[in-house]
């Protein structure tokens, strides 16, 4: 069913409420919201689906400028990676034993263990941990260690993500990742892919020790999500009202699937009900949304140091990301770039310029904000503790990345 909105970009979206992952109404706007959603809201008319909460309307009739100061989101001091420094400490370690466990040959494990030399940030096992404590505190109304299996999916949900940064290095042809060569220069594409999917295969197997069919679901929709959202990445709506819709789920499904998945997996295993899952899937995915936006916004303003890769690297692949299509409204000579994927000369060069004279970083920024504003209100709503407050920080961590 298409929307009937009457933005000319409208995105067709589900009202929190309405999506299928949960029977509470997680709305994606807080009780506060002011007036000016409640009116971007009432000109929508959005289908039951489970597609992802969109909110890409609000940018659209709107100007930027003045509208956007939200202050910052929390003053607690809490440092998530120190309150979690002996979990995480040795995940890599743990990592890498389970490789060398698998195999006997070395080149495999070499070209597996490459991106886990422990300098890593590890932001996604940080995630799973913090929320395991959390739930456990919550639950439990004390401080308990974590769980060996809790531990376990924070493992894994590093190893499917450095598996997808092998295959994405593979089919993008990267020269760099994390401020060195990437693993494609390093060694044979073919062997490359192999080790990726000799890690998947790994993880796979660390799932199944885990003995818990509903974890096993979970943590196997996200090897199918990445999958998915890697053909999406692939091709290109034709419709300019189709675009942002087939952005979101494409970023949902290539990043915010982990975050959200992972999370839910820790929740289940401390012993959660339905609403308590629900709500932690809840806050991972709109975590998971927001870091990938401010990824993207990035791309555009960052130095290739500090993103440890080449900057513009979306729009030298062909993709256009929530900047460009925000720019579209005020440049509408994108849209055919959009659709040749920037494949003709001085595309790539014309596409960055026109971003950065739109308000398509800003729109950006300010999508990035409300999807972690979400999160930060969903950790809101669990019992107070030091594991808590973490979840709010990390989701103040995310976007202070942009400054």
């Amino acid at each position: 069913m298409a929307c009937t909105g009457t933005s000319r970009l409208c995105v067709r979206a589900c009202q929190w409420r309405k999506c299928s992952i949960t029977k509470k109404n997680y709305s994606f706007f807080s009780d506060s919201s002011s007036s000016f959603f409640q009116t971007i809201k009432k000109r929508e008319k959005c289908h039951q689906s489970t597609v992802i909460p969109a909110i890409a309307t609000v940018s659209r009739n709107y100007s930027t400028s003045g509208t956007y100061q939200t202050g910052p989101m929390s003053n607690y001091e809490v440092q998530p990676y120190t309150l979690l420094e002996n979990d995480l400490k040795d995940v890599y370690t743990y990592i890498r034993g389970s490789l060398r466990q698998n195999t006997h040959l070395d080149d495999l494990y070499e070209i597996s263990t490459y991106y886990f030399d422990g300098k890593g940030k590890a932001i996604r096992p940080m995630i799973a941990l913090m929320m395991a404590k959390a739930m456990n505190y919550h639950i439990h109304k004390e401080d308990i260690p974590l769980l060996p299996s809790q531990r376990e999916v924070g493992m894994i949900s590093e190893m499917i993500h450095t598996a997808s940064l092998i295959h994405d290095d593979v089919i993008d042809q990267s020269d760099s990742r994390r401020g060195k060569p990437s693993v494609n220069v390093m060694w044979n594409q073919k062997k490359v892919t192999m080790a990726g999917d000799y890690i998947l295969a790994v993880a796979s197997m660390l799932i199944a020790k885990l003995r818990n069919n509903d974890v096993t679901l979970v943590l196997s929709q996200v090897v199918n999500d990445l999958v998915q959202g890697e053909f999406m990445q692939l091709g290109s709506k034709e419709s300019e009202n189709e675009r942002f819709d087939h952005y979101l789920n494409k970023t949902y499904k290539k990043t915010a699937s982990l975050m959200a998945n992972s999370i839910k997996a820790v929740t289940i295993l401390a012993g959660a009900d339905e609403e308590l899952c629900n709500l932690s899937f809840a806050y991972g995915k709109n975590l998971g949304l927001g870091f990938q936006l401010v990824d993207d916004l990035l791309d555009f303003v960052a130095s290739s140091a500090a993103m440890g890769k080449p900057t513009a690297a979306d729009l030298k692949l062909g993709l256009a990301t929530a900047p460009v299509l925000f720019a579209c409204e005020k440049f509408p000579e994108l849209n055919p770039m959009i659709m040749r994927r920037f494949q003709e000369p001085g595309d790539v060069e014309r596409a960055f310029e026109l971003v950065h004279k739109s308000d398509g970083l800003e729109q950006t920024k300010y999508l990035a904000k409300k999807y972690c504003e979400e999160s930060f209100r969903l950790a809101q709503t669990l019992t107070e503790s030091p594991y808590q407050k973490g979840l709010i920080v990390t989701a103040d961590y995310v976007l202070k990345r942009m400054k």
